[in-house]
């Protein structure tokens, strides 16, 4: 292999599995990485300890890490801060900003959407909004990754519903954000919030993208013991491993091998999608 992402997501500091945290930030210490992705959901309700706990934490992973929100990573009883500055808790715990955030490596390249919201114009403000404006200039700008790095679209909510998991995305525009992101050549959309992990192709477009979403490492496990994913990818194909928590340890649990797609060293364009409000 010539690459490896270690991915955590869902960590959810204040009803965190603390021996789980404490044994995949070991893990991350001694599993070299081209870099360490965090899908969002980082603190539970959004309170000031929990960001504290949260970036700690972050701040004690080997570097690099890309950090992108979730829907918790609001504070959620603070109704002024939903409404005008939602992340700026987030972004101040962690360092990481929340919108159009970047990597670019020799191996891999990761670009963020948001599609966690502070409100919105519908009761369950946990479910997922994306902008089609914000995934255009994502999409263009993976489209220009180093020739042969994996290209990795970070989001915390699936674009596309997966069957079998315990609770939905339900992201607006979800389907019309998924097909820009494979016609641009993104290899991966990786996601959390479900806590259960998956890896499924994508089949919206001739050019083939995988979605891979990660479990969590919160006692809240919706029927999966924690976990996160190691990636590994070559020139021909991505491998997606479940690291999995026993109780007192993490192993090696489900493993899917995904054929890389071999089309990315040509430059490639984004279908013409209307502009839409990123605040819906």
């Amino acid at each position: 292999m010539i690459g490896r992402v270690l991915q955590f997501s869902d960590i959810h500091f204040g009803c965190e599995d603390t021996e789980a945290v404490a044994a995949a930030l070991d893990y991350a210490h001694v599993m070299p990485a081209d870099m360490i992705l965090v899908t969002g959901d980082i603190t539970q309700q959004g309170f000031a300890r929990e960001f504290e706990a949260a970036g700690e934490w972050i701040r004690a992973l080997p570097q690099p890490v890309f950090v992108t929100v979730g829907n918790h990573d609001v504070p959620y009883w603070d109704v002024m801060a939903r409404l005008f500055w939602p992340w700026r808790a987030f972004e101040a715990a962690t360092g990481h900003v929340a919108h159009d955030s970047e990597f670019k490596g020799a191996n891999v390249m990761v670009r963020g959407v948001t599609t966690a919201r502070g409100w919105q114009a519908r009761p369950n403000w946990s479910k997922g909004v994306i902008d089609l404006e914000q995934t255009r200039r994502a999409a263009q700008a993976l489209s220009g990754a180093p020739v042969g790095a994996l290209r990795i679209l970070a989001c915390h909510h699936p674009l596309i519903e997966m069957i079998g998991t315990p609770m939905t995305g339900d992201v607006k525009r979800g389907d019309k954000a998924a097909l820009i992101f494979a016609e641009a050549g993104v290899d991966l959309i990786t996601t959390g919030h479900v806590h259960v992990p998956f890896a499924l192709g994508i089949d919206l477009s001739d050019r083939h993208s995988y979605a891979v979403g990660c479990g969590t490492l919160s006692k809240r496990y919706r029927g999966a013991p924690p976990s996160f994913n190691r990636i590994e990818w070559d020139a021909h194909e991505i491998v997606v491993t479940v690291v999995a928590w026993t109780g007192t340890r993490f192993e090696d649990d489900q493993v899917w091998v995904l054929p890389r797609r071999q089309d990315t060293r040509s430059i490639v364009t984004t279908p013409d999608t209307p502009d839409v409000d990123q605040a819906m």
